[in-house]
């Protein structure tokens, strides 16, 4: 693992992934979960960090494009329940973003495929980004890959992404993650800024 003290606060962007109502809804705590990312998006934004936020939700138009081969969206999109008009799937209100803050609403899964994430990034000075959010085997699976593959440094907060299956969490922060991206908890991170 390369030193975190080495991160440039100027070239670092925190990301806060799929933190909505629908989806928060599956973390057994989920008020303890954003109470703790609360503090890790404190710390970035006093040490100068970029913050950005990243939810998923389909227009009326994207949902009725859907295929029926993607298993993960054509029932959300067929049922409606991803639809961008309703507040089950904008950010939480409990982690609302700052004027001036990234925020970016993506029709897929992972934060980059549809979204002008890399442009508002890029635009900013941005090389390395670290991710928190729900799911591990979701949109931070997809993001860590595609934003390796796009040459951004990865770091994963091991504690501030949740899976509802907690073997494959594991299996993806200490055996997948590593291969792309550098993996610590939230504690760690956040001492890093100083």
């Amino acid at each position: 693992m390369n030193d975190l003290r080495a991160l440039d606060p100027a070239r670092t962007a925190l990301l806060l992934m799929d933190l909505q109502p629908s989806i928060l809804g599956q973390h057994p705590d989920a008020d303890g979960f954003l109470a703790q990312l609360l503090a890790v998006r404190d710390a970035a934004r006093s040490a100068g960090l970029t913050v950005g936020y990243v939810h998923v939700a389909l227009t009326a138009e994207e949902a009725s494009l859907v295929s029926p081969n993607n298993i993960m969206f054509s029932a959300a999109a067929t049922s409606g329940r991803m639809l961008a008009a309703d507040a089950a799937v904008q950010v939480d209100p409990r982690i609302q973003p700052a004027d001036g803050e990234i925020v970016v609403r993506k029709s897929r899964v992972g934060a980059f495929s549809t979204t002008d994430l890399r442009e508002q990034l890029e635009s900013r000075g941005i090389d390395t980004v670290v991710l928190t959010g729900i799911s591990t085997s979701g949109v931070v699976l997809s993001t860590v890959r595609d934003a390796a593959d796009r040459d951004f440094r990865v770091i994963v907060l091991s504690d501030g992404v949740f899976d509802r299956d907690p073997e494959v969490h594991r299996v993806l922060t200490e055996k997948v993650f590593p291969r792309q991206a550098e993996v610590v908890t939230a504690g760690d991170f956040v001492a890093a800024l100083g």
